[in-house]
């Protein structure tokens, strides 16, 4: 089609002289093409870290639930190309520290975050990015942000691990969290928590025995503990807002 409108053009200009409308005529299809490509430049398309632990299906599923396309891997190529980058996680510190190495992930998402897309960090996905874990010995982690994660000290009456619903305190406006009241509740499971040595990257808080950081968000990342595919209306909306973030 583009071909042909190209050949009426340059036909047009042989007939002597250039009628009326045709610079128009001609430029049409160079314009929708330029927006074609604008188009296809502006597609959200999430890549899902896979590094053999997480709740990956679920995370997926809530993505698709909300109109945004995802897919789940591990291949730094597809990581690097994608609009937006997921990092989700559960499990033990260390032994998901150890995959991410072992799959050669740990450089594609510095290189992912280093770029500026947005970034959004799940769970053990959120402790992931700090600098060290004191679960099970101290374990280092992605040194994206400076901090530590510790273990909940609190009164024997409250159960470690954290599970359940709780509610999540806004401390400042976040993109993520638009749409969203604080005070909401969503679901949590989690021994460890985040102590970040910047404490103004605190997104959100949340109080269990002691009041915690339950969420981050510094320049194209935002990582929260809460696992917003597990919590329902809330949490779908976080993961529309993510799809919809541009940085």
């Amino acid at each position: 089609m583009l071909k042909k409108a190209v050949q009426q053009g340059r036909r047009r200009v042989g007939t002597g002289g250039v009628p009326s409308g045709y610079v128009e005529d001609f430029d049409e299809p160079r314009t929708k093409l330029a927006g074609f490509f604008s188009i296809l430049q502006e597609r959200v398309m999430i890549a899902i870290i896979d590094y053999g632990m997480g709740n990956l299906r679920s995370v997926s599923k809530a993505f698709e639930a909300v109109g945004h396309q995802a897919v789940v891997t591990r291949d730094p190529s597809v990581i690097g190309n994608a609009s937006h980058v997921v990092l989700p996680g559960v499990g033990a510190f260390g032994d998901c520290m150890a995959n991410v190495e072992r799959y050669g992930l740990a450089e594609p998402i510095r290189s992912s975050i280093q770029s500026g897309k947005p970034f959004l960090g799940i769970c053990l996905g959120l402790q992931l990015l700090f600098t060290e874990s004191e679960e099970f010995g101290t374990h280092k982690g992605l040194g994206i942000i400076p901090g530590k994660v510790r273990r909940f000290e609190i009164d024997p009456a409250l159960k470690v691990p954290h599970m359940g619903w709780n509610q999540v305190n806004i401390q400042r406006p976040c993109p993520l969290f638009e749409g969203i009241t604080t005070g909401d509740y969503w679901y949590f499971v989690h021994s460890y928590f985040v102590d970040p040595v910047d404490r103004q990257i605190a997104a959100t808080t949340t109080t269990y025995g002691i009041p915690f950081v339950s969420s981050v968000w510094r320049d194209n990342v935002v990582a929260c503990q809460f696992h917003p595919e597990k919590s329902q209306a809330v949490g779908l909306q976080l993961v529309k807002n993510f799809g919809s973030w541009r940085t």
